[in-house]
């Protein structure tokens, strides 16, 4: 048993006075083989606790369907960071932001069109409830006060940045002390009047979040908190990338510059991040600060924080380090051995097969009068196939597809009319339609839904309707490709890509290790390795290899399948034992 609380100034644990120096690893970014590696690397770094995300969509897919094994077993992550003697503070805010796929909200949310997120809206409450119901009697056993390593829960993340519905927060924390969370309860904000005035809840220990300027971050809390310790929960060291832009850096020299600073002054920290990790699967987000604005998020959650995205220290590992050792006595760094990276050199695809080949192997039809949401057809993620007839003849006139998200390649009969993209609106697409009609097929992705700000509310899809000309146009059979179990695909020999394909081939290892896919040559798509989704490629760049775990691997022959939407020059990869993410 053991108490960890604040009084004036400082923190105690176990009534002695402690600062707490904490690192941000999300479980549900690395491999579970690999959490001990990154926690000693953070604890040899001179850190004394490890902060962490829960992403309630990773948790329950599907209402009433819960997992917590594999990547998703949160408690055997905290029971391996307790073991090393680090603090965990936990972060289960139903809302966590993370550049997580729609902040770690479940998209099924999204089905009611009643439904108002993160305020206190009834139904809205209900589904927390019941998740909580589920999540804190397994986090209960491992709060300090019951013998574990957590000494500290959150109950909304940056909420000052979206609302001042206080009513709400008050029932999250009543919602976690009912349950038997009985550790410090705390709350996190931007450093500025709105952000704390909206976010702060009465009892509840506010902290703020930044990159710089900590003195004037410092200085706006205790206008609002003057007898209470002084903490940033998020210090911004790196940032993520989003795609068609650069690859964000940012100085060792200056991080541990501005981390010295916040030393100095007394402050505990929490470094977001001190290891990223990697958007598997289809869980990155992506931004929307305006109504027509949209960036997702590339498959690297590299932020070029401390631990690169494999897991090596960085040159700001040890400025930090050195750093914390003017505070802290550290002694001899103490690494694990370096985890082995190997190029397994070129592979070739040796088969392929068309989408539409493969519909009703991988998919069902669904008919509708107009084109559904993914959140109202059950889908959370992947691709959407809508198909439909124009009768003719008509003259030429503007196809349009009414508040697209995210991506859409157009066929007519068959052949590729368009790409049109919700943050290109100047791409247009105009045709003729022939006497005997054209059968028109939209094949959508969705790109990841919008994970902060006032534009949540992203549902996936055609999310109004198909015009041609002034027309709405009905009569639709939809496929839904959330591409979580190929194993009906059927395929043939390779072939001129003519439309969004599967390819297949076979990496042969004696020695699994790490190793990183480059796609050069590849054009847009997702990869398999085993069937595992490793994320999402983009020749738009920054993100140009995409990481690949050794327990992802097995000795002998390992399936890759590439699911490609337009199509590459060489029908081959190469394993690479370097990242190239820009």
């Amino acid at each position: 048993m053991a108490t960890f609380n604040y009084s004036g100034s400082s923190f105690y644990y176990n009534d002695q006075p402690v600062r707490l120096i904490s690192g941000a690893i999300h479980y549900f970014r690395t491999v579970p083989e690999y959490w001990q590696d990154r926690l000693i690397k953070l604890q040899a770094c001179g850190f004394n606790t490890v902060e962490t995300y829960v992403a309630w969509n990773l948790h329950e897919p599907k209402k009433g369907e819960f997992h917590f094994e594999g990547m998703a077993d949160l408690v055997r992550f905290i029971e391996l960071a307790g073991d090393l003697g680090l603090h965990v503070i936990v972060r289960p805010a139903p809302y966590i932001c993370a550049e997580w796929e729609f902040g770690g909200l479940p998209s099924w949310l999204l089905a009611d069109s009643e439904m108002r997120l993160r305020c206190y809206h009834e139904p809205f409450l209900d589904h927390v409830d019941a998740y909580y119901d589920v999540l804190l009697p397994m986090l209960k056993p491992l709060l300090c006060t019951n013998g574990g390593p957590i000494i500290a829960m959150q109950i909304e993340n940056e909420y000052g940045s979206y609302g001042n519905d206080k009513r709400y927060l008050t029932h999250l924390k009543d919602s976690m002390i009912s349950r038997g969370v009985d550790v410090l309860l705390f709350t996190s904000d931007g450093p500025e009047d709105a952000m704390i005035q909206g976010g702060m809840v009465p009892g509840v220990l506010e902290t703020v979040n930044f990159g710089s300027r900590s003195v004037e971050a410092f200085n706006k809390l205790r206008e609002y908190q003057p007898d209470a310790p002084i903490m940033c929960m998020e210090y911004w060291n790196g940032w993520f990338d989003h795609w068609h832009e650069e690859h964000h850096t940012r100085p060792a020299e200056n991080v541990a510059e501005v981390l010295d600073e916040m030393l100095s002054l007394g402050a505990s920290v929490n470094f977001y991040m001190f290891h990223g990790g990697t958007n598997f699967g289809f869980y990155n987000g992506a931004n929307g600060h305006t109504f027509d604005s949209y960036e997702p998020t590339t498959t690297s959650y590299d932020y070029d924080s401390l631990l690169n995205e494999s897991g090596e220290p960085t040159p700001k590992y040890f400025a930090v380090r050195e750093v914390i050792s003017k505070y802290v006595d550290l002694g001899p760094c103490e690494l694990p051995a370096p985890i082995e990276k190997k190029a397994y050199g070129r592979v070739e695809m040796k088969e392929q097969t068309a989408l539409t080949a493969n519909l009703e192997r991988i998919s069902a039809p669904i008919y509708s009068a107009y084109p559904e949401t993914m959140e109202k057809l059950g889908q959370d993620y992947g691709f959407i196939l809508y198909t439909t007839f124009i009768s003719g003849p008509r003259p030429k006139d503007e196809f349009f597809i009414q508040d697209l998200h995210d991506r859409a390649q157009v066929f007519l009969n068959g052949q590729l009319a368009a790409t049109l993209d919700r943050t290109r609106p100047e791409v247009k697409l105009e045709f003729e339609v022939p006497a005997d009609g054209l059968h028109v097929s939209i094949l959508v992705e969705n790109l990841g839904r919008v994970n902060y700000g006032p534009f949540m509310r992203d549902c996936k899809g055609i999310t109004e309707g198909v015009r041609y000309g002034r027309q709405f146009l009905s009569e639709w059979t939809t496929y839904t490709l959330p591409l979580t179990d190929l194993s009906g695909l059927v395929f043939d020999g390779l072939s001129e890509q003519a439309e969004p394909s599967f390819f297949r081939g076979a990496l042969v290892v004696d020695d699994p290790a790490d190793t990183f896919l480059s796609m050069e040559g590849w054009t847009k798509g997702v990869v398999f390795i085993n069937g595992y989704n490793l994320g999402r490629y983009w020749n738009v760049g920054p993100q140009k290899t995409l990481y690949v775990p050794s327990p992802l691997l097995k000795q002998g022959d390992n399936e890759i399948v590439i699911f490609e939407l337009h199509g590459t020059s060489e029908v081959a990869v190469t394993f690479v034992d370097q990242p190239d993410i820009g």
